[in-house]
């Protein structure tokens, strides 16, 4: 598109991944899948950017796991944990010993 038609500034807006990864014993939110999508996102998006592509922004689908309108709760995209009983939040983390 970018070499094609020669676009303004482009945002990718609501990227995102769903996984079930829930608090382990520790109470922390290990969640690998969701950190190795994200890093693999990000790092096209810096190679479209080298590339010439005018990517102006990149925004992450979503901050906390919410309302889907066709899965109601049952779907997790937040990179944010939410218990819904209780409205606790827990920031989603990359396992310790991985690399990012």
């Amino acid at each position: 598109m970018h070499l094609e038609y020669r676009p303004g500034p482009l945002f990718v807006t609501e990227n995102g991944a769903s996984y079930a990864t829930a608090p382990d014993q520790d109470g922390r939110v290990r969640d690998l899948a969701r950190s190795r999508y994200l890093h693999d996102h990000l790092v096209e998006a810096r190679r479209a950017i080298l590339a010439g592509v005018p990517l102006a922004g990149y925004f992450a689908w979503s901050l906390m796991d919410n309302f889907e309108w066709a899965h109601g709760y049952q779907q997790r995209f937040g990179i944010t944990w939410v218990d819904y009983a209780s409205q606790a939040r827990i920031p989603r983390t990359r396992p310790a010993g991985t690399a990012r």
